[in-house]
C-alpha cells in the first residue's frame, strides 16, 4: 500500500479496492471506477478520487477532469433524494430556473447544499434528453416531465411515503 493510498481507512480501502481490481488495466476504466465508487460511498471524496489515481496509475488531475466534466458525478455529500433541476436550453426556456428557485425557497436549500436530516439535496444538471417535457426535474433514475411549482409538495409527500415503505 502506498503512502498516497494509506489515507484510506482499513474498511473504506476493503470496499474500494474490489472495484479497482476489477477494472484494473482495462481501458476506459475511470468513469466505471468513479461510478460504483460512488454508488457505494453517495459521492467520490477526495480520498477516493487520490486513491482510484494511485491504484490506476492515472494522474489526479485527470481524474478530477472526469469527475467536474460528468454532472452525474458529485463531490459533495448528497441526500437520500438527489433533486437535479435540468439547466439545459429547452429546460430554462420552460422556467426551469423558476423551479429551481422555488425548490430552493420550498427546502430552504441552494444548488449543492444537503438538508440536516441528510433526506435531500438540491442541485442543477445539464440536459437530460428530455427536451420535449421541459422543465424536468430529476430524482435518482427517474426523470418528472413539465414539473412545476405547484407540484413540489406533491412530490415531496411522494417521497416522504416511499421513504415510510421502505422502513416497513
Amino acid at each position: 500500500m502506498t503512502t498516497e493510498t494509506s489515507i484510506l481507512e482499513g474498511e473504506l480501502q476493503a470496499r474500494l479496492q474490489p472495484i479497482v481490481e476489477r477494472y484494473r488495466g482495462k481501458r476506459g476504466a475511470v468513469i466505471p471506477v468513479l461510478q460504483e465508487i460512488q454508488g457505494v460511498l453517495g459521492y467520490l471524496p477526495r480520498k477516493a478520487l487520490i486513491f482510484v489515481a494511485t491504484e490506476l496509475s492515472i494522474p489526479l488531475a485527470e481524474i478530477y477532469s472526469v469527475v467536474s466534466f460528468y454532472s452525474q458525478f458529485s463531490t459533495v455529500p448528497v441526500g437520500r433524494h438527489r433533486l437535479e433541476v435540468c439547466t439545459g436550453t429547452a429546460c430554462y426556456v420552460k422556467g426551469s430556473h423558476q423551479l429551481l428557485e422555488e425548490l430552493g425557497e420550498k427546502l430552504n436549500l441552494e444548488p449543492g447544499q444537503v438538508s440536516p436530516d441528510g433526506r435531500l439535496s438540491l442541485a442543477t444538471t445539464r440536459c437530460v434528453g428530455a427536451c420535449s417535457m421541459a422543465p424536468v426535474l430529476k430524482i435518482g433514475e427517474e426523470l418528472y416531465g413539465e414539473f412545476t411549482a405547484d407540484k413540489i409538495e406533491q412530490l415531496l409527500g411522494s417521497l416522504a411515503r416511499r421513504e415510510e415503505a421502505d422502513r416497513e
